[in-house]
Parts: structure tokens; C-alpha cells; sequence
């Protein structure tokens, strides 16, 4: 939309306000674009950019309070709208993209899943012809449904599958994983090198005044807090692990593809070129760093789902007669668990701390605020609409509340970009109100762009928070730990039944002891657990499951009960926030610049270069 107006003579700033989240808009369903939506629609606008003069012969024809948020030029049928028509949380947009494809462009859906299972099998026959695939296998959707591909297109001995226990799986996983997957014919390698990973190290690049390249040797895994350097250190060991199981299959490198499960967000989150040129960099997939990217060039990639979404690969999945408990299994990162602890010597307090816990105050007591004016309440009024003060005043004139921030950071998306920010507690001296909850949720991270998760923390109301942290690394203790917390959710969620209302659902370990008196100088030993619900269909964007409606109170009340059983636990919090402004992980799956030290072996001729990007389809 933006450059469309600019194009045809129209302006784009940047303007003071920012959207990032679920926003209500008004629409002309005039227009052949919206007809038969309503006047009023809740959609999905992240952006920091706004269109500010509309361009001759447009028209504006949605609106988010004084933002524009559509342009139509019905005459040439151009159309532009400021949110995201294509993903779940723009409540009709299949009906949007319905109005353009069909109404407005006169395509017809023809095209099916079935047209698209033929079409893979064929281009895995021309590419691959009689030399072999090596696919490392994790055991979720995407690398499964990739190697059932695979299976149905090329013959049984020219598919080398391999899963890399990295001692970062959870209970049972790698058994689960193998289990199933020999159900299916598909016959898998398992290696165990738990223990070359957490002794695992990599080298890092040291800055010198005179430019000399100088580098250094990490801390081991097991005692680094840095989330890129514990992603480098990880990439490092699969590539050393893999290259030794490579050796001993004694595989000619020439008559060897990689076949990865690579899916259309993978490539546009991490601004891939094979899904747009310009696309800010969200997150580094592992599927898709600059090694891989060469090897692409060189055709020595095979990525048959590579135009699909999660829930496409899901409805492939079935065609291609997988059972439906693989089909459904909730995503599991590459590196696990790994990236459910949040490692951390000191606290995360910048500059901003204070000021931001005052604004967090002035919201979570507003209607007491608005009584007694300040600087900061100003700021609070000016990010906001008089209908979402209205909504405050009457959340904080019936519930007790305080929010505050907590000294560690979690990776986000804010205006299409990445953001690595604090994340925001809220505690309440009744049961919580999970409505209202959801609604500061949204709001918070709209008011403090430093903020990018919200979480509720269960139990009576935080009188100090944390301003420390308890010392955490990746170790065999640690990871135990959150191993049992993340079982006992589970166990809890399929036993209620709820699993498949549930997309996903990481259970995070954070270095956070509350509920000490600070008077005592009571030391930082304990640790706390997050449980993160999402829904989503895109698994680009997502909301959180709202306890009483998406997923019942009382079975997330059984995990908070459960997981606070765990010897070390000190609380246990509740991720409220959507996606947008906080991603589905609270730390990246991958580096957003990370080194890949090369797979390299020689068949005599040429060398060949492969990378870690194998392991995580």
C-alpha cells in the first residue's frame, strides 16, 4: 500500500504512533474489496510507517482511528491495505483475498493439495534423479512429511535419514521420535552426543583498534549466557557430530543432496531471496543462512515444501497417509530446549528501567492515576484512545493490580522488525481476570516499545519484584528441570483433551526467585517456569490461548499447581502476549548473524561445503 501510494504521487512518514497487534478498523464495504465484511473489522496492522497524503485518484477506504489503513483506486483496480489480509489473526481476510483473487483479478480455485503432492513428487524425480538424499531428521511435521515425500518419490535406498540427539530433547523424545518414524518404513539413524554438546565450544571474533581478524575460544555451553554465542556453539557441534556420522557412511559427496523441510515463513522471516528481496531480517532461520543460500545457487538443495504454510503441510501430511498423531504434533525447535532456558549471570536493567516501571504503575492503577496528574501520565493518555481509557479506568476501578518489569529480555517482532526487549509482569490480589489481562496484553507493548511480552505471574500479588537473577546455564540440573516442568504440562494438556485446540506450547525456564525480602539480602537460587500457549493456523502470526475460553481455567491451573512441585521453582508465570510483538519463542531459534563453520570433505576432485543447516527441518 505504501508504495503504491508513493508510486502514484501520494506521501509515507514515519510517524510518532506505531501499531503492532490486533486493532478494530473501519471499513467502506462499497468497496469491492471489503463487500460483505462489516463496517467495523479486527485485523492484524504492524507497521511504523504510515501513509500520510493519499495519492491522486485514491480513495481511503479503511481507517484505524486517524490512520489510514486501506487506498483504493476502483477505476484502475488497485487496491492497498495497511494490514495483514493473509494471516489468522485479520479475522476475515480469507474473505478480502476471496473479493481480489476472484471478484476483482477473475482467478479461479482450481489448484489443489493433491496438484501440488504430484507436483512435488515430480520435481524430487528431475532434480534428484539416482543420487542419494541426506535428510537429518528432528521427528516433527516439516522434516517428516519432507522425508514421506521423499520416500513416495525415489526409491527406499536413496533416502539416508539421520536424527542428532543434542541432549536438549524432551522426555523420552528421541525414542518417540524413532518409534514412529520406523512405523512409517522410514528407517533412522540415532546418535547421542548429549555430551559433546554441553562441552561444546566455538571460536569468536575478536575487535582490534588496528582491524587485525583475531579470534577467540568460547566458554563451553554449559557455562554461556549469550544467546547467539549458545546458538554458534550448537551449530558448531552439529556440524562436527554430522560430519562424523557422514564418515562413517562413507557418502560420495557428488551423489549427495540435502533435502531440508523448509516452509514459506521460514524463508520470509529470515528475508530470504527466494521469498522477497527487500524483507527485514526477523530471524536467521536455520534452514536458510548464507551457506545454504549458495548451495541453492549450486542446485545442491532439495526443498519440496518450500511454498507451503504449516497447516498446508499438515493437509499433505494426511494426503500422503501419515497418522494423524504425527501430523497434529505440536512444532519443536531444532535446538530444543536449548532455547527454553534463558541463561543469565546479571540482570537485564538499562537506563530505561525506572521510567518504564513508572508508566507500568501509572496503567496498572489508572484510576487512581488520572486523580493526581504527572509527565507520565500524559505520555500514557497520548498513547492511547479515550475507548481504551475508558477500558483501563474500568479494569482498575474493580481489580487490584500491579505490573512491573523483569530484569531479563525476550526476542520479539515490533514494526516488522526484530526487537529484543523486557518483558512485563503483572500480578493481582484477586483471581485473575483473564479478559482484562488480555486487553494491558495488547496495550502495554503499544504504549512501551520497549516492551515486547507481557506475562501474568500466578500466586498472591508481587509486593518486590525481582531486580536479580539466579545464576542459570545449560546445564544437566537446569536442563532436568525444565525437561520434568515441560512433561508435566504436556502430560496435563493431552489429557484433557485440549492439545489440538493448542498449536503450540513452549514451557520456558527464566532465572527469576520472587518473594524475597530484600531486607534479608536473601540471595537469587530459585528459578521460575513460563507456560506459553499459542493458536495459530499461519504460524507466522498468533494469539495466546485465553484461559475459560480457548483452553479451560482449571487445566492451566493443574499445570501452575503441578510444575510449582518441582524442587528450585519459584513461580510460575502465564505469556499472554500475541504474535506480533512477541514471537512464539522467548529466544530465537537461531543467531541473526550466525557463523557457520563449514561441513568440508573431498572426493578427490572437488571439495564440498555443507553446514549444520541440515538438523533443523
Amino acid at each position: 500500500m505504501q508504495m503504491m501510494n508513493k508510486v502514484f504521487g501520494g506521501t509515507v512518514h514515519k510517524k510518532s504512533v506505531r501499531e503492532d497487534g490486533v486493532f478494530s478498523i473501519t471499513l467502506d464495504n462499497t468497496c469491492s474489496l471489503f463487500r460483505g465484511l462489516q463496517k467495523e473489522e479486527l485485523v492484524l496492522l504492524t507497521h511504523g510507517d504510515s501513509v500520510d497524503k493519499v495519492a491522486d485518484g485514491f480513495k481511503v477506504v479503511a481507517q484505524s482511528g486517524n490512520i489510514i489503513a486501506g487506498i483504493a483506486n476502483e477505476s484502475k483496480k488497485l487496491y492497498g491495505a495497511q494490514f495483514h489480509p493473509e494471516v489468522s489473526l485479520t479475522v476475515n481476510g480469507k474473505m478480502i483475498l476471496k473479493n481480489f483473487l476472484y471478484d476483482i483479478a477473475g482467478c479461479s480455485g482450481t489448484f489443489t493439495v493433491e496438484n501440488r503432492e504430484l507436483q512435488c513428487i515430480q520435481d524430487i524425480k528431475e532434480k534428484v534423479g539416482s543420487s542419494k538424499v541426506l535428510v537429518l531428521l528432528s521427528g516433527g511435521v516439516d522434516s517428516t512429511v519432507c522425508t514421506a515425500l521423499l520416500n513416495r518419490a525415489l526409491n527406499r535406498d536413496q533416502v539416508i535419514a539421520v536424527h542428532i540427539d543434542n541432549g536438549f530433547m524432551r522426555k523420552r523424545e528421541s525414542q518417540s521420535v524413532e518409534e514412529a518414524l520406523k512405523k512409517l518404513g522410514i528407517q533412522v539413524k540415532v546418535v547421542n552426543a548429549a555430551h559433546s554438546f554441553y562441552n561444546g565450544t566455538t571460536t569468536l571474533p575478536i575487535s582490534d583498534e588496528d582491524r587485525t581478524p583475531r579470534k577467540r575460544i568460547s566458554k563451553t555451553l554449559n557455562m554461556t549466557t549469550s544467546p547467539e554465542e549458545k546458538r554458534k556453539i550448537i551449530g558448531d557441534t552439529f556440524v562436527k557430530i554430522a560430519n562424523e556420522v557422514i564418515g562413517e557412511m562413507n557418502l560420495k559427496p557428488e551423489e549427495v543432496f540435502l533435502a531440508q523441510g523448509t516452509l514459506r515463513p521460514d524463508l520470509i522471516e529470515s528475508a530470504s531471496l527466494v521469498a522477497s528481496g527487500k524483507a527485514e531480517v526477523i530471524k536467521t532461520h536455520h534452514n536458510d543462512t548464507e551457506l545454504i543460500r549458495k548451495l541453492r545457487e549450486e542446485g545442491k538443495v532439495i526443498e519440496p515444501l518450500k511454498d507451503f504454510h504449516k497447516d498446508e503441510v499438515r493437509v499433505l501430511g494426511r494426503e500422503l497417509g501419515l497418522p494423524e498423531e504425527l501430523v497434529s504434533r505440536h512444532p519443536f525447535p531444532g535446538p530444543g530446549l536449548a532455547i527454553r532456558v534463558i541463561c543469565a549471570e546479571e540482570p537485564y536493567v538499562c537506563k530505561d528501567f525506572p521510567e518504564t516501571n513508572n508508566i507500568l504503575k501509572i496503567v496498572a492503577d489508572f484510576s487512581a492515576s488520572v486523580k493526581k496528574p504527572h509527565t507520565l501520565l500524559q505520555r500514557v493518555k497520548a498513547c492511547t484512545t479515550e475507548e481504551d481509557q475508558e477500558k483501563l479506568m474500568q479494569i482498575t476501578s474493580l481489580h487490584s493490580l500491579n505490573a512491573f518489569l523483569l530484569p531479563i529480555k525476550t526476542v520479539g517482532v515490533q514494526g516488522d522488525c526484530r526487537s529484543y526487549s523486557y518483558v512485563c509482569g503483572i500480578s493481582s490480589k484477586d483471581a485473575p481476570h483473564w479478559e482484562s489481562l488480555m486487553f494491558l496484553a495488547r496495550l502495554i507493548p503499544r504504549m512501551c516499545h520497549n516492551i515486547n511480552r507481557v506475562v501474568y505471574v500466578f500466586g498472591p500479588p508481587v509486593k518486590e519484584p525481582p531486580t536479580d537473577v539466579t545464576p542459570t546455564f545449560l546445564t544437566t540440573g537446569v536442563l532436568s528441570t525444565l525437561r520434568q516442568a515441560d512433561f508435566e504440562a504436556h502430560n496435563i494438556l493431552r489429557e484433557s483433551g485440549y492439545a489440538g485446540k493448542i498449536s503450540q506450547m513452549p514451557i520456558i525456564l527464566t532465572p527469576l526467585h520472587f518473594d524475597r525480602d530484600p531486607l534479608q539480602k536473601q540471595p537469587s537460587c530459585q528459578r521460575s517456569v513460563v507456560i506459553r500457549t499459542f493458536i495459530t493456523s499461519d504460524f507466522m502470526t498468533g494469539i495466546a490461548a485465553t484461559p475459560g475460553n480457548e483452553v479451560p481455567e482449571e487445566v492451566v491451573l493443574k499445570m501452575v499447581a503441578e510444575i510449582k512441585k518441582i524442587p528450585g521453582i519459584s513461580r510460575v508465570m502465564y505469556d499472554l502476549t500475541s504474535k506480533p510483538p512477541g514471537t512464539t519463542e522467548w529466544e530465537p531459534a537461531i543467531s541473526i548473524r550466525l557463523r557457520i563453520l563449514r561441513l568440508s570433505y573431498s572426493c578427490g576432485l572437488q571439495k564440498y561445503n555443507f553446514c549444520n543447516t541440515w538438523i533443523w527441518t
